[in-house]
């Protein structure tokens, strides 16, 4: 899912105003003031695809990229756009329909998946504070080089192919030897936003 509000210019970014399983869906309070008005045209939307929804409530915050669904269970960041009391919600919800979750306080990235990304099969993609994090020991993992950025590690596996941004070519050919197919997309100016793959758009 895409989308685009014109009177919210940060609603390109559409996956902090919602966090999606195949069962329910929970509508985030996003950590920057200016964009809480994104939550009510987004569940507008969503009401075509769920009849389930839950809220992130204040003075919770939580944005959609500090959350990373590994089959069931949930990774919640605790970041500059999403405090303590955000993730205890979503964790409480989540546990609630059955599914597991992990509070994770971030050391340095702006977002939890500025560095990691899943990949089907119990592999993830890691850069910075996320190589050697004891939450992801179990996870077979594609450690992005020290060479390149860590933005590379913010990929999307849709269809069997692994859409990943252009210009990291060593992450590329390990991500490839690693038997993927990869989509590579140009993503320079949404990067001078902060922006990633994952920010772009809605799964479910």
């Amino acid at each position: 899912m895409f989308a685009k509000s014109e009177e919210f210019p940060d609603s390109t970014f559409v996956e902090d105003a919602a966090v999606l399983t195949p069962e329910f869906a929970v509508i985030t309070s996003p950590g920057a003031d200016t964009r809480n008005g994104e939550i009510v045209e987004i569940e507008s939307v969503l009401k075509d695809f769920y009849e389930k929804f839950n809220y992130i409530k204040t003075p919770g915050t939580l944005d959609g990229g500090d959350i990373l669904q590994i089959e069931n269970h949930f990774y919640i960041g605790i970041s500059e756009r999403t405090n303590e009391e955000g993730p205890r919600q979503l964790k409480e919800i989540v546990e609630s329909e059955g599914y597991q979750a992990t509070i994770v306080p971030l050391q340095k990235f702006f977002h939890l998946k500025t560095g990691i990304a899943y990949l089907g099969n119990n592999a993830i993609i890691v850069a910075g504070e996320f190589i050697n994090h004891p939450e992801f020991d179990q996870y077979k993992k594609i450690i992005v080089p020290e060479e390149e950025e860590e933005y590379t590690a913010n990929c999307i596996l849709v269809n069997g192919s692994l859409i990943i941004p252009k210009g990291y070519e060593k992450t590329k050919r390990q991500i490839e030897e690693a038997g993927y197919k990869t989509i590579e997309l140009e993503m320079t100016e949404f990067q001078k936003q902060d922006g990633g793959l994952s920010c772009l758009s809605l799964r479910f």
